[in-house]
């Protein structure tokens, strides 16, 4: 069969399945500005900035328009800068444009299409700065209405991605705007704090909550002991940011510089993944000879725990009683400290849900005081590094702070999808060579699919997995479990599409890019002697210092519906 095409402007581009020209125009390396679209959401057509001029002088919009054989469009026209220009200035004189102070600044598509087209004034009257515009009721985001262009990838991220509806179109005309049901604090709603909503707005209408502050006053003060521990898909998620490349492992740089930022020790997270490994897979090995509701559900993700809490307590007694690593290692680090000085301890996280996670009860010591003192996410800690003025790149790798510096592969890889299946499987094997853990990675486990299952052999018995990322994805197959539709022992749930390495607190990365984070922590797992959580020394040691009543205190958690 011929091949067919389209005339680009000038150029025979292939069409090989591309659901729009949008997409046939950028595989051939013309770049279309749009707002509104995304790959990965479906198609609104909002803010018509990828107009093409077609053979007729008519214009369409790219991202609605089909690829047809023959067709010839041309991109770049007098009359479409000319339509482009109305529509920023338009755009600009309803946005509050005090981009100097925004968090998005430098990476806003508004600010970086204005440049492009030259944008020197604007012609219409700004009024849209206005006194309690953001809403801050979220210990997880910060939206801000004065600021949002009604280009609707936060509405469908939350509701086709997510299946979550925290936000929506309200009202009509000059008073359209994004909000929560009757226009109430977002912190109200169903918002489970995942974050996407923030890594798919293209300004600074929705923006990670940032804490960098709070954690600099802790920093400066000379009573406080401030300790940080760092979570596995942090570091192949700084590289673009700070000047190398994207999904490159960079954990020993960042420690050098979380120490010249000012923190007394650092921690790797895969450490208490360690943990969680261990606790997890012997209390899904006691779920599988009767004691314990199955399918089992994974528990390191805290958007997940809340979606269950909101859409699905009937699984509540279905997932894991162990904590996350994050709330694993914090009690471990607060006891371990024997200084005078007030301990204050971080965690440096993929996820704006774990600020969320940080402030629960469940979380909290007897006194009331939470085990995490502050979250930070990876885009926080991008900002403070160059705000400490840290040449990156320079810096030499240094190692975690003792006695919590051992780590394995199986830690490091909770990072992304099917991570946790992995480290458990790596230790539920009894054959721990090269080439047994090799067979693991086959069994279907790894990869990006929303949802991937697998069979394995745990002693005698066949144990199906299933694991999902997206709370969409997770939705349907909850309702297929129900149903009695399908059936597993063990299901790992990740909030976000991918998993961590592409939380809502990283760098906001396309699709090519979280491939090149997954890489990156494969690559981190492959460096790493040790593969399997078990042959960790010191959690084995830590583990067995604790009797029953310990391990349950610090190590587990019993969800009981909505906090």
């Amino acid at each position: 069969m011929d091949k067919q095409y389209m005339i680009i402007d000038g150029i025979e581009v292939t069409i090989e399945g591309e659901r729009n020209v949008l997409e046939l125009a950028r595989k051939a390396g013309i770049d279309i500005p749009a707002f509104c679209y995304d790959p990965e959401l479906s198609i609104y057509g909002a803010c018509r900035m990828c107009m093409v001029e077609n053979e007729r002088g008519s214009l369409e919009a790219s991202c609605s328009m089909l690829p047809k054989a023959g067709a010839v469009i041309k991109t770049n026209t007098a009359k479409l800068r000319k339509y482009r220009k109305m529509i920023l200035e338009l755009l600009l004189a309803n946005h509050c444009r005090d981009c100097t102070i925004c968090p998005k600044s430098g990476n806003c598509k508004l600010q970086e299409f204005a440049y492009k087209f030259n944008i020197t004034d604007v012609r219409f009257p700004n009024n849209s700065c206005q006194l309690g515009s953001q809403d801050k009721s979220s210990v997880s985001i910060v939206r801000d209405s004065s600021k949002c262009i009604l280009c609707g990838k936060c509405v469908r991220m939350c509701a086709e991605v997510q299946n979550v509806g925290a936000i929506d179109y309200a009202y009509r005309g000059s008073k359209k705007k994004i909000a929560t049901a009757f226009d109430g604090p977002i912190a109200n709603s169903p918002c489970v704090g995942c974050g996407q909503c923030a890594a798919v707005c293209p300004v600074g209408a929705i923006v990670v909550k940032d804490d960098a502050d709070k954690v600099w006053d802790a920093i400066g003060d000379k009573n406080t002991y401030v300790d940080v521990q760092v979570a596995p898909a942090v570091r192949v998620a700084l590289g673009k940011e700070l000047g190398l490349e994207e999904g490159t492992p960079l954990m020993g740089k960042l420690v050098t510089a979380l120490k010249e930022v000012g923190f007394d020790a650092v921690y790797d997270t895969s450490f208490g993944a360690d943990m969680t490994v261990l606790e997890e897979a012997n209390e899904f090995v006691g779920r599988l000879s009767g004691n314990g509701k199955l399918p089992m559900f994974t528990s390191c993700c805290p958007a997940w725990i809340r979606f269950a809490e909101n859409k699905y307590p009937e699984f509540l007694s279905n997932i894991s009683t162990c904590r996350s690593p994050m709330q694993m290692f914090a009690p471990v680090l607060k006891e371990a400290y024997k200084g005078d000085k007030k301990h204050v301890h971080v965690a440096i996280m993929p996820c704006t849900a774990k600020k969320f996670e940080g402030k629960r009860d469940e979380f909290k010591d007897k006194d009331g005081n939470p085990y995490v003192d502050y979250v930070l996410t990876t885009q926080e800690v991008i900002r403070m590094i160059k705000e400490a003025g840290i040449d990156f790149k320079a810096l030499e790798d240094s190692a975690c702070d003792n006695p919590f510096e051992e780590i394995t592969g199986a830690g490091v890889i909770f990072g992304v999808t099917g991570g946790v299946t992995e480290a458990v499987l790596r230790y539920a094997s009894s054959d721990k060579s090269e080439k047994a853990l090799e067979e693991i990675t086959y069994t279907g486990v790894r990869g990006f699919e929303g949802v991937k299952e697998a069979t394995v052999k745990i002693g005698d018995k066949d144990v199906k997995i299933a694991v999902v990322s997206g709370l969409n994805n997770t939705s349907v197959l909850l309702d297929k479990i129900k149903s009695g539709d399908v059936y597993y022992d063990l299901v790992e749930v990740m909030s976000c599409p991918g998993g961590c390495v592409n939380g809502g607190g990283q760098p906001q990365a396309e699709r090519e890019a979280r491939h090149y984070r997954a890489d990156g922590l494969y690559k981190a797992d492959g460096v790493e002697v040790k593969k399997s959580s078990e042959q960790n020394t010191a959690v084995v040691k830590l583990l067995a210092s604790m009797d029953e009543h310990k391990k349950h205190e610090i190590l587990h958690v019993h969800y009981k519906g909505n906090k």
